[in-house]
């Protein structure tokens, strides 16, 4: 019975971690909707291929991520594979949110 309740209680939990990346990732889809408003973007699509991006849109994306989600993006950080689509930024997040 006790291996049920502790099976039961992972599984919330993975239920509640899958839940918070939803909402991490529409957070994330709302601000750059913003700037892509003419195409709706994909979790997958590469932003960086789509073409709508430069340094300043860069630096407040980082801004944002940093300020919503309390997390420092450092310089190891700064790499395009870490903010190339909705996905990346949201892994990115998760793992600052774990390490922190």
């Amino acid at each position: 019975m006790k291996e049920v309740k502790n099976e039961v209680r992972e599984m919330e939990e993975v239920k509640s971690e899958v839940l918070k990346m939803e909402e991490v990732k529409g957070k994330v889809r709302k601000f750059l909707g913003r700037f892509f408003r003419k195409h709706e973007l994909q979790d997958h699509e590469d932003i960086f291929a789509l073409g709508f991006v430069n340094s300043l849109f860069a630096m407040q994306l980082v801004m944002f991520l940093e300020k919503e989600f309390s997390i420092r993006v450092d310089n190891q950080d700064l790499d395009l594979q870490n903010f190339k689509s909705i996905n990346a930024i949201t892994e990115l997040i998760e793992s600052k949110m774990v390490s922190s």
